[in-house]
């Protein structure tokens, strides 16, 4: 049974945290998430669609509180936060927490930078504490609906403009009451399918936009005195019975919340494509350094949880053209790792994707919904490759790179960060550091929005 003021009580929870209780790991994640974030903004400049949509924003608008990160676009803050939260998912390199299936900086980051301009001067305590807040919840309403993907849902989408609101309502000094109209608003436009990934279409990269810029409207519409829905969660039309059919582990939303933190276990990816993908592709990647080559290959088999199947278990169709479609393809993203021994952002561009050779290996590499496996899981994979010889060659792996149980290192991110910046924006490795030492002190800005809008490579320049 769902508990009655459920989502009261976890509004006055949040109400009553501050950012001298934060533990220090929790802070330390949250700035790598930002930064982490905000590489791959960068990033995303040329990426397919985001031009387009920044092109069409700026018609409709071109002044505003909030700035766009590409291009130093002026807009209103949803906009801005849609702005952004698009290029943030764009490259599908951006964080997540992975048994709780949600990308969580491409929604929360978007949407406190842009209420933090328009409010102005909100310092960088106040900043990491909300981050921290929208983290937390998004993790926890994800591992709370354990199989909201297998369901359909974009999870990023749907708890991440819950999570992003009640965030943005700390920023704007919101009481308890206050962020329950902020949780409602939310809800009220919560949306999105897990349909878009699996046409790979550019919906999909929009998604967490459309996610930021609800949240954003839903936490100032509350601070303006609207009222939201008072039973979100547990409401007999609330999130739990109508997306989620009572389907809900509701001791792991609220058991510890604000004292024992879950946001220190999401992960960074090292690979631009879906989390998915990732597993198989540190297989291929360890193959093809043991001497296993594309062109000896017969066939391979990719075995993996049914709802990964479900999401990346396609047979890949290099006529569509689509680089959406390669992210979220297991048996591209295989054949790329086992063929170059490595993945990065050059291989998930559109001359990339119609690579004959690629082409080929993926024609002969078929996805399974592996029984062995749990249906949920998200990291565990295997591979068995046939080659022409006869010989088989098996490869499993239980972890996945990026995770807290595999995680990638401070040399690494840093690559990542200025990989990310010169890719999109032809920014330096100075420019990359200055960026990375604002983050790393963003406690001691007084205005932590203008201290990272500043701090951001200016494409425009």
């Amino acid at each position: 049974m769902t508990p009655e003021n459920l989502s009261r009580e976890l509004c006055e929870v949040v109400a009553a945290l501050r950012y001298e209780t934060l533990p220090d790991a929790v802070v330390s994640t949250v700035k790598a998430l930002m930064l982490d974030t905000l590489g791959v903004i960068g990033g995303a400049s040329a990426a397919p669609g985001i031009a387009a949509l920044n092109d069409r924003l700026s018609k409709w608008e071109t002044t505003g509180s909030a700035t766009g990160l590409i291009g130093m676009r002026r807009y209103a803050p949803p906009s801005a936060a849609l702005a952004n939260g698009a290029a943030a998912h764009a490259l599908d390199f951006d964080d997540q927490h992975d048994p709780a299936r949600v990308h969580t900086s491409c929604v929360v980051l978007p949407t406190l930078l842009a209420t933090a301009e328009d409010v102005g001067k909100v310092s960088g305590r106040d900043f990491v504490l909300a981050m921290a807040i929208g983290a937390e919840l998004h993790a926890r309403l994800g591992l709370a609906c354990y199989n909201s993907l297998g369901k359909g849902w974009h999870p990023t989408m749907i708890f991440g403009t819950l999570a992003a609101s009640v965030a943005a309502g700390r920023l704007l000094g919101l009481d308890a009451d206050g962020l329950q109209n902020a949780l409602g608003m939310a809800f009220h436009q919560a949306s999105g399918s897990a349909q878009s990934m699996r046409d790979g279409v550019l919906s999909k990269r929009l998604g967490a936009g459309f996610a930021a810029r609800n949240a954003v409207t839903g936490a100032f519409l509350a601070a303006d005195g609207l009222t939201g829905t008072r039973r979100t969660l547990e409401g007999n039309a609330g999130l739990f019975a109508l997306y989620e059919r009572d389907e809900v582990k509701i001791d792991v939303l609220m058991d510890g919340l604000g004292t024992a933190w879950r946001t220190p276990e999401y992960s960074f990816k090292p690979y631009p494509c879906c989390r998915c993908n990732h597993t198989p592709i540190g297989l291929g990647i360890r193959l093809h350094d043991e001497g296993i080559r594309a062109e000896d290959v017969a066939s391979v088999e990719v075995g993996m949880g049914h709802v990964n199947w479900l999401t990346v278990g396609e047979p890949y169709d290099a006529s569509r053209n689509s680089v959406v479609h390669a992210q979220f393809n297991a048996a591209y993203s295989f054949a790329r790792a086992l063929a170059d021994g490595r993945v990065n952002l050059e291989t998930y561009t559109k001359a990339a994707i119609v690579e004959p050779r690629i082409v080929a290996l993926a024609g002969v590499t078929t996805a399974i919904s592996d029984p062995a496996i749990d249906a949920t899981a998200i990291e565990p994979a295997r591979v068995k490759v046939t080659l022409k010889s006869g010989r088989v060659v098996d490869a499993a792996s239980e972890t996945t790179k990026g995770s807290p149980e595999e995680p990638m290192t401070a040399e690494e991110m840093i690559a990542k960060l200025r990989a990310c910046l010169a890719f999109g924006l032809g920014a330096d490795a100075e420019q990359a550091n200055r960026l990375a030492d604002t983050i790393a002190n963003l406690e001691r800005h007084p205005d932590a929005a203008r201290a990272i809008v500043d701090a951001f490579p200016d494409s425009a320049a």
